[in-house]
């Protein structure tokens, strides 16, 4: 028995898994754990539960199906974040081509800061609404 719990993976809500799981697959280059891969053309695509991983094979983003997901209001505290994805490039070069690529797989920009001095980031929504941040570090 080890000492402490191990964090597995991080799930995240969302009404189509599907959309999402391939938004983050793309966009951090992860792979699908044997049997969630998409269908074959014109196979039905009703999975509640996908799950990413990265190049060892260990689980880093699963998916789960919900009913409804009501989006954040970020930076407004109507409906808060409750959580956020932090994603690292190493200049600020990287960084304008990384926002390029995830508004090209589908995600929205919530917040420009590419100009500050101390930590350039965006804040980015993916398809299904949830805040991630690119930054330099």
């Amino acid at each position: 028995m080890t000492a402490y719990p191990q964090l597995l993976q991080t799930v995240l809500d969302t009404t189509r898994p599907r959309e999402l799981a391939e938004f983050y697959r793309r966009l951090l280059g992860l792979t699908y754990r044997p049997g969630d891969e998409p269908p074959q053309e014109g196979g039905d695509d009703d999975k509640d539960w996908l799950v990413l991983r990265d190049a060892t094979g260990a689980a880093r983003l699963a998916f789960q199906r919900v009913a409804e997901l009501p989006p954040t209001t970020w930076p407004r505290p109507d409906i808060p974040m409750q959580m956020h994805l932090d994603c690292t490039v190493p200049d600020v070069e990287q960084l304008h081509q990384q926002r390029a690529r995830a508004e090209s797989l589908g995600a929205r920009l919530l917040l420009d800061r590419h100009d500050d001095a101390q930590e350039p980031l965006y804040v980015l929504a993916d398809p299904s609404g949830h805040p991630f941040c690119i930054f330099v570090a």
